[in-house]
């Protein structure tokens, strides 16, 4: 039997450019298709590069825990279980998925942007993208 000391871990930060990478990631990888699980234990395999695995993995966590990415956390440092986006994931990605509007997201909600809950980042970005086509 394997113990993780969950104390000794480092502590990590929220940034909203990883969340955004992991997704777009997650719904451009074909084998995330919600049909098989993908257990992840290092960044490579999710397509992230210059990243800790604890940063990954602590990322890959708060999107299954809010709900856009359909997977499960497991007690297994630093493992989590992928399947792929949900509907949320989908609906949150598609108005955060184009760089332009990424960029107004980021701006508008300026330095505390990694301080903002996930639902006001959506309801930021689905604001702009409704701006962008009249619908306000």
């Amino acid at each position: 039997m394997q113990v993780y000391d969950l104390r000794s871990l480092p502590t990590v930060k929220r940034d909203m450019d990883l969340l955004r990478e992991l997704l777009l990631n997650i719904e451009n990888d074909p084998k995330m298709d919600c049909t098989t699980e993908f257990y992840y234990d290092n960044p490579e395999q999710m397509g992230i590069h210059e990243r800790s695995t604890e940063e990954v993995a602590y990322h890959l966590r708060l999107l299954i825990e809010s709900g856009y990415v359909n997977g499960a956390v497991t007690m297994a440092v630093p493992m989590q279980i992928i399947r792929g986006l949900t509907n949320s994931g989908h609906d949150f990605l598609a108005n955060i998925s184009n760089d332009t509007i990424w960029n107004k997201v980021k701006k508008q909600a300026g330095e505390i942007s990694d301080h903002l809950a996930l639902p006001v980042v959506a309801a930021i970005a689905e604001a702009i993208v409704k701006k962008q086509f009249k619908l306000t």
